[in-house]
């Protein structure tokens, strides 16, 4: 199926912002819709030959949000979905990860044309312009993705063939983020954080064990077949 016009709904972050601009640079034209298109997402994405969603983050109810998202498009007969997930989504000590493990699940019975994107932490959520302040291990390895590849990636999947029913991890490179502090000259410690949201206080313990690792091989494909 030829892709020309592509939903991105959820598409006022930066995740959306980099998919946007990775579909212009394979020529197609970006539809970005927020949460106030949500009254009416069918009409919304009327139109277009795919979607692409993403959840706000640390949803309450990921799972909803997404079924909402897919019976629109089945109702105004969009074929092709990419959803966007997480590494490691089946982790049961980090809720909102599970989350989008279920989700994916819904995906995968939608009966819609699908690809399922898991990717690592975004290097972007790094600032290295000076000290970093970690509340969890700097030590840990994790799978970093940069978020001009994640674009890129996603732009691939979303008008080339050959990705339906695929799942794909994806990751720029594998480092701790001492070794990134390191590179850029700054220094890191670990340091106690009272999150926010208890999710994220299970994140960083989580990461604080395991890190995240994800492999890099898969997005290099990808890029060289942009």
């Amino acid at each position: 199926m030829e892709v020309a016009r592509v939903a991105i709904v959820g598409g006022h972050g930066k995740t959306g912002r980099a998919v946007v601009e990775g579909l212009a640079g394979r020529g197609a034209d970006a539809v970005p819709l927020g949460r106030a298109d949500w009254p009416d997402l069918a009409s919304a994405v009327a139109g277009c030959e795919a979607a692409y969603v993403i959840a706000p983050n640390l949803h309450p109810d990921e799972p909803a949000y997404v079924a909402s998202a897919l019976a629109a498009l089945r109702t105004v007969g969009v074929e092709r979905v990419v959803y966007h997930s997480v590494a490691s989504p089946y982790a049961p000590a980090m809720p909102h990860h599970v989350g989008k493990a279920v989700s994916e699940d819904l995906v995968r019975r939608s009966g819609l044309d699908w690809t399922i994107l898991q990717p690592g932490a975004y290097l972007q959520n790094l600032d290295l312009t000076g000290p970093v302040h970690l509340p969890y291990s700097p030590d840990v390895r994790f799978g970093f993705l940069d978020l001009t590849d994640l674009g890129t990636a996603a732009a691939v999947v979303l008008t080339g063939t050959g990705h339906g029913g695929a799942t794909y991890e994806l990751a720029s490179r594998v480092a701790t983020v001492r070794e990134l502090a390191d590179e850029a000259g700054v220094p890191v410690r670990q340091v106690a954080h009272p999150a926010s949201h208890p999710w994220l206080s299970a994140m960083f313990a989580y990461y604080d064990l395991h890190g995240l690792p994800v492999g890099t091989t898969v997005l290099r494909a990808l890029l060289s077949s942009a």
